[in-house]
Order: C-alpha cells, then structure tokens, then sequence
C-alpha cells in the first residue's frame, strides 16, 4: 500500500475523519474524536502509526522486520509500520482495521453500539 491507498481506507470507515491538528505535515486519522492512525507525510520512507493489542503487537514486531514499536506513542499499544517493508498489504489493511476497532472498543458502550457492523 501507498500513502494514498492509506488515506483512501482509512477514510473508507464510517466516521472517519483527517486532519493536521499536531502540524502541516502530520496526517491523523480519528474516529469519534479518538486517533486511530498517524502518517508522517515528510518521513524520509512512508510510514504509519497505528493502535494495537499489546499482545498482538509484540507478536507482529517479533514476525515483521518492518514494524517496530511506535516513536512518540505508548509502545505498548502503538505499532509504528513502513509500508515498504515486508508486510503484505492484506494485512496492512487488518491492521487498519484492526487499529480503528481497537480505538472504538475504548469509547462509551452508547458509542460502541453504533459500530457493532464495523
């Protein structure tokens, strides 16, 4: 997957949302108000930063040379990925979803409700 492709999937969810609210380089994805994914656009190497199950994610950087614990974020939940590396885009596109659930599972049940398709 490209930045684009990225962009496009992420908003792809209902109730997504983009925006810059750090600076003019650095994109967030939200839902609900709550970040769901990071892109550095001016990082040397495409780049995402993306919420996950602190068990899974050890696992993932255990398999994955190309996802790493996140910079800036609560490494035990945040798992920083480059899409250039040896992560196939099926699962690029798990783990999207996966952040995106994993952000919704920590809103009010009233709020959770709404997203029992997704």
């Amino acid at each position: 997957m490209n930045i684009e492709e990225v962009r496009a999937f992420c908003l792809s969810f209902p109730n997504a949302s983009e925006g810059f609210p750090f600076d003019d380089v650095s994109l967030v994805f939200k839902v609900e108000g709550k970040m769901f994914l990071f892109m550095p656009l001016d990082a040397e190497e495409p780049v995402i930063t993306m919420k996950c199950d602190p068990e899974r994610a050890i696992d993932l950087r255990d398999r994955y040379r190309s996802i790493l614990p996140a910079w800036h974020f609560n490494k035990k939940y945040w798992n920083m990925v480059y899409l250039d590396g040896d992560v196939p885009d099926e699962l690029l596109r798990e783990l999207i979803h996966h952040s995106y659930r994993e952000v919704i599972a920590k809103l009010p049940k009233k709020i959770q409700a709404k997203y029992e398709e997704v």
